[in-house]
């Protein structure tokens, strides 16, 4: 059994949760606040940060550690592709998701309406906010780019980068900061990412003192 340390919140949790699913990891969750961490998270990671993973005593903190140990533990089911050329395309996405969007999207979003209302007492900072929401217009139109090329985001197949764009996306989703119209091919990519059983119980997330949009568990949006 494995226990994993997260919040529904962090896109990295997320993604970890969806590996899991997608490689029928038994696992169990332990909640932890981001910005109110508890001393037991740094004896586990000094980083202080989520999603930590324990397996047989064993700790593995960070993303992208994380994944590539559930990626070659889990061989049965792989989410990256074969060919050296092919995986190297899906890392890259990843680490756009992972990096390109989580500093210009997500910490300006979520880091307002979240972090600062919970970590700090205080009221999202709106020019912070719009910088975010203008940043997300910019990579959805990439999304929405990649879609009408690809079968998915990377390729023909199912990977990890379509896990790292959507587990991301879906935070931005729940707080209703996404208005999908004008991006058809984002919507039907993100709408078949939805209905994979991996993405289940991500959509029953609740974040506590936030409500998730109308539209945020439907399938059929």
């Amino acid at each position: 059994m494995v226990l994993l340390i997260h919040h529904p919140v962090s896109p990295f949790s997320r993604k970890a949760r969806i590996i899991m699913s997608e490689k029928r990891v038994l696992f169990v969750l332990k909640e932890e606040e981001p910005w109110n961490l508890s001393p037991d998270v740094y004896k586990l990671n000094p980083a202080g940060s989520l999603p930590i993973f324990v397996y047989d005593g064993k700790v593995i903190a960070g993303n992208y550690a994380i994944s590539e140990f559930l990626e070659e533990a889990n061989p049965d089911v792989r989410l990256l592709p074969a060919d050296i050329r092919d995986r190297a395309e899906v890392r890259r996405l990843c680490e756009w998701f992972d990096t390109k969007f989580y500093h210009e999207v997500y910490r300006n979003i979520i880091g307002e309406k979240v972090f600062r209302r919970f970590g700090q007492g205080e009221a999202p900072n709106s020019k912070i906010l719009k910088t975010g929401l203008n940043n997300l217009a910019f990579h959805l139109e990439y999304i929405d780019w990649l879609a009408e090329r690809r079968n998915y985001l990377a390729g023909d197949e199912f990977s990890m980068a379509d896990i790292a764009a959507a587990a991301h996306l879906s935070i931005i989703d729940y707080t209703g900061d996404i208005s999908w119209e004008g991006y058809r091919n984002a919507k039907i990519w993100y709408s078949r990412i939805k209905s994979r059983p991996s993405f289940k119980e991500i959509l029953k997330d609740n974040i506590r003192g936030i409500l998730p949009s109308k539209h945020y568990a439907n399938l059929d949006f």
